[in-house]
């Protein structure tokens, strides 16, 4: 009885998925980080995450950071365990990304420290990464490629 390797399942996942190896690794790398935030929001660093929220926002803050943290852990998960839907979460996961933005943009505007960014400069450059993650989420699920389908 001949093993299965792992390249064997990656091929299969690659064929299944229609992403390549180093698109399917970014997806993993995008679930993982995902799932780490969002356990995050609910332990560790809810504090840190607190302080981006918002005071326009109509909901509680701390509401607003369990919610977060929750839809980050179910996407995170979802990136790793369901390749067949990706497309359709490359999608929804960066649409999350824009949403949670006005987060960032207020932490930079009301020149909040948290995450150890203690300076404008410091939270600016993280202004700029957060088109970052949209592209990645699109691109590590070939999201944007498959739109014209």
């Amino acid at each position: 009885m001949s093993g299965v390797d792992s390249s064997d399942v990656k091929d299969v996942e690659n064929k299944y998925s229609g992403t390549s190896r180093v698109q399917t690794l970014f997806r993993w790398v995008l679930g993982v980080a995902l799932l780490l935030a969002g356990m995050g929001h609910l332990t560790w660093a809810r504090t840190e995450f607190l302080a981006q929220v918002p005071s326009w926002v109509p909901l509680e803050g701390d509401l607003v950071v369990v919610l977060s943290g929750i839809v980050e852990i179910v996407l995170g998960g979802a990136l790793i365990a369901l390749p067949k839907y990706r497309v359709a979460l490359g999608w929804i996961t960066a649409v999350f990304f824009v949403l949670i933005f006005p987060g960032n943009i207020s932490q930079y505007a009301n020149q909040i420290d948290a995450f150890g960014l203690d300076s404008d400069l410091e939270r600016g450059v993280r202004l700029l990464f957060q088109p970052l993650l949209v592209i990645w989420a699109l691109w590590s699920t070939s999201a944007w490629r498959e739109r014209k389908k």
